[in-house]
């Protein structure tokens, strides 16, 4: 693989991990570069070990990980979009924004990543060094969580619950396409 294709490939892999993070950011309040940076690598940490262990099951058993990931993915995304709604209307104007758990992150992280997991399933086909990949994508991924959850921050001062329900909407949109994505495959 060349390494214009690793940077497309990282690149577009990261493309989830951005808009969850921007949505993230909008609602982290008084966020700092150190909150960026956790963001960031925790998404990118997780995109970068998912395609390595698609890229394992692949080499097993390919099968298996594309039969389900996609309901794994529709679920975590529709929870956590899910969630953000509903502290969006239960959230006051006035009060600051709801601080979000480790797991949370976590649980988005996993749910943008598993389509890395369904690519790392179809490169072990391919002659490819899984490794090179997989930390292209961890890097663009934090470089790309990062700058979105700082400029969510910035929409969050302006925009606050709106841009809650707008991440929490488009979160659950992104499961519905991967889910009627690999449905109607």
């Amino acid at each position: 693989m060349s390494p214009i294709a690793i940077a497309v490939l990282a690149l577009s892999m990261s493309v989830d991990a951005f808009a969850a993070a921007l949505g993230r950011g909008a609602t982290a309040g008084r966020g700092r570069l150190g909150d960026a940076m956790r963001t960031g690598l925790v998404f990118g940490s997780v995109e970068a070990i998912t395609p390595v262990i698609g890229w394992g099951a692949g080499v097993l058993a390919a099968g298996t990980i594309r039969s389900i990931d996609h309901w794994i993915a529709f679920g975590l995304l529709a929870l956590v979009g899910g969630r953000m709604l509903l502290e969006a209307f239960r959230r006051d104007e006035a009060e600051e924004p709801a601080g979000r758990s480790f797991w949370m992150l976590l649980a988005t992280a996993v749910g943008t990543s598993l389509d890395a997991m369904a690519v790392g399933v179809s490169l072990a086909f391919l002659e490819v060094n899984i490794w090179v990949i997989a930390a292209a994508i961890g890097f663009a991924t934090f470089c790309l969580a990062t700058g979105g959850m700082l400029a969510g921050r910035l929409l969050g001062r302006r925009f606050g619950r709106y841009a809650e329900m707008l991440g929490g909407v488009a979160l659950i949109i992104l499961g519905v396409t991967i889910l009627v994505e690999h449905l109607s495959a």
